[in-house]
């Protein structure tokens, strides 16, 4: 599923306008976005926790010419998804 196949089935879930599911989907990633920036947790009890985390910087090898090279240190953005989550996919 594809972010506008996401905006379609919001919409049609809520019976709203595909106006209105986009308005509700980019809000609610705008949201999470903006949490994840200043270092927030976003906890949705059911589904998942997104939060950030440090990964430091490592030693990796270029595939193509065999250097080595530095890999510098960054943030990723982790997910763990919840017990219903993970319960209703194993279904």
């Amino acid at each position: 599923m594809n972010k506008g196949e996401l905006i379609e089935a919001v919409a049609k879930e809520a019976n709203i306008s595909k106006k209105a599911g986009t308005d509700a989907v980019e809000a609610v990633l705008g949201a999470v976005e903006k949490a994840l920036k200043k270092g927030d947790r976003v906890a949705l009890i059911g589904f998942g926790t997104f939060s950030v985390a440090k990964r430091g910087a490592r030693k990796g090898v270029n595939p193509k010419t065999g250097a080595k090279i530095t890999i510098k240190a960054k943030k990723v953005v982790k997910f763990k998804a919840g017990a219903a989550l993970a319960a209703s996919v194993n279904k």
